[in-house]
């Protein structure tokens, strides 16, 4: 099962599918909610649904763990061609792209058609524009509800790096001295990092202000051809292979796989999403840990520019009744909620999407008692997004990213240099770019 199945689903299909899903045994209206939060945070997201449909006379939301962002999108998928989608579907921001172009074919409600719909009150102007920019459509209208948005930050072993005599980095260079520090003084894996294509590519460029691809990231059109082997980022990657070498560096796995390095003490400097911090909160207790900005490669840029975000969107999937969409609207309603994502924020280091539930978090007293929570939040508004820092919209690019991962983790295990490497990626990541705009050219 591919990404591109769904793309050739038809509208037809998407509304003639059997509302399966029609009443529940308390005679509430059933809307399904499929997700992909394993974990503490599935248990947030699985409370958001039974907190709603305690406070709700005339619906019921059942949430449903499906896996990882992909076997969740897959399994949708398959759903969908069966006739059985469920209402709702967590996708991750790489799928967006395919996901746009599914609407186009009308598998997609638009959340801002649902809401309006609906007659719910809906002003996009309440969401943070570093969020909601990522999935509106060319006309500016909000395409899907943003939910569970993060952004990387170096997180830090404060403990391990006060014992090293090094201050939390702010530069690249800094991160290679305080690595080399830390490996002095006893620490086995100093640094490392998760999801290596947002961190240490899209991320990357974003923060320096450099281009992933033409056409404006993929936001201007399906023409785009990918950029990232300049020799900026190839030497970025050329750096860490270095210091694999030297034994600062040690690659822990795809997604965040290495986070069990973090919480041993084996690696001190990790970089990898925001929303690590209620785990990490709950889980870290031999030492104290920090987050901060990510680092700045002072060979290409004197500032940074802003990072872009990760996390997943709730898209709601066309084929059911009108009575369960008015659900569907008053479940995103209360989602979006000061208080719900005051708390989500809170607890999971997910950014909150409203300004207005940033300002509840600031009144709480929740940036004072937990600092450096407000990182995420900081970085990606820290300027004005240019074309090159808005963030990305390219085909395929879930098959796209696990290019990306074979052609570094050739690097890392010293198979392949970082020119070599990137200019590979390049070439087969474009070939599917091309399939992606001959299907929805």
């Amino acid at each position: 099962m591919t990404l591109k199945t769904l793309l050739s689903a038809t509208t037809a299909v998407a509304m003639a599918a059997t509302p399966v899903f029609a009443a529940s045994h308390s005679g509430k209206t059933e809307v399904e909610f499929w997700h992909a939060m394993g974990g503490q945070l599935g248990e947030l997201t699985d409370k958001f649904a039974a907190d709603f449909t305690a406070g709700s006379e005339s619906c019921q939301v059942n949430s449903t763990y499906k896996g990882n962002y992909t076997e969740n999108m897959t399994a949708a998928i398959a759903a969908f061609r069966a006739g059985e989608q469920p209402h709702i579907v967590q996708v991750f921001e790489v799928g967006t792209a395919t996901m746009m172009a599914a609407g186009d074919k009308g598998a997609i409600y638009p959340v801002y058609k649902l809401m309006e719909d609906a007659g719910i009150a809906f002003d996009q102007s309440d969401y943070l524009p570093a969020v909601i920019s990522y999935y509106t459509d060319t006309d500016g209208n909000l395409l899907s509800l943003p939910f569970n948005s993060s952004t990387p930050v170096l997180w830090y072993n404060k403990t391990a790096l006060d014992a090293a005599g090094v201050a939390v980095p702010t530069t690249w260079d800094e991160v290679e001295e305080a690595a080399r520090a830390l490996k002095a003084n006893g620490v086995d894996k100093p640094f490392s990092f998760g999801w290596q294509s947002w961190t240490q590519i899209e991320n990357y460029s974003a923060w320096h202000d450099l281009p992933m691809g033409s056409e404006q990231n993929g936001f201007a059109g399906l023409a785009t051809e990918f950029t990232f082997n300049n020799d900026a980022v190839v030497n970025h990657i050329q750096r860490i292979a270095d210091m694999g070498q030297e034994g600062l560096f040690v690659y822990g796995g795809r997604r965040g796989d290495s986070r069990g390095q973090f919480v041993s003490g084996e690696t001190a400097l990790w970089i990898n999403s925001s929303a690590y911090y209620g785990g990490f909160k709950a889980d870290i207790k031999d030492f104290e840990f920090g987050q901060t900005m990510l680092p700045l490669d002072t060979a290409v840029a004197d500032a940074p520019q802003n990072s872009i975000i990760g996390g997943a969107t709730l898209w709601v999937l066309n084929g059911k009744e009108d009575a369960e969409y008015k659900c569907v609207a008053e479940f995103f309603q209360f989602l979006s909620q000061p208080e719900q994502q005051a708390m989500w924020h809170q607890e999971t280091g997910y950014v909150p999407i409203t300004t207005a539930a940033y300002e509840l978090s600031k009144e709480q007293g929740f940036y004072e008692t937990d600092p450096g929570t407000d990182t995420a939040i900081k970085q990606l508004s820290l300027n004005e997004p240019t074309p090159n820092s808005k963030g990305i919209r390219f085909g395929n690019f879930v098959q796209i990213r696990d290019i990306i991962n074979e052609e570094l983790e050739a690097v890392w295990s010293g198979q392949k240099d970082a020119k070599t490497a990137l200019d590979t990626a390049v070439e087969r990541s474009n070939a599917l770019l091309r399939r992606f705009e001959d299907a929805n050219g």
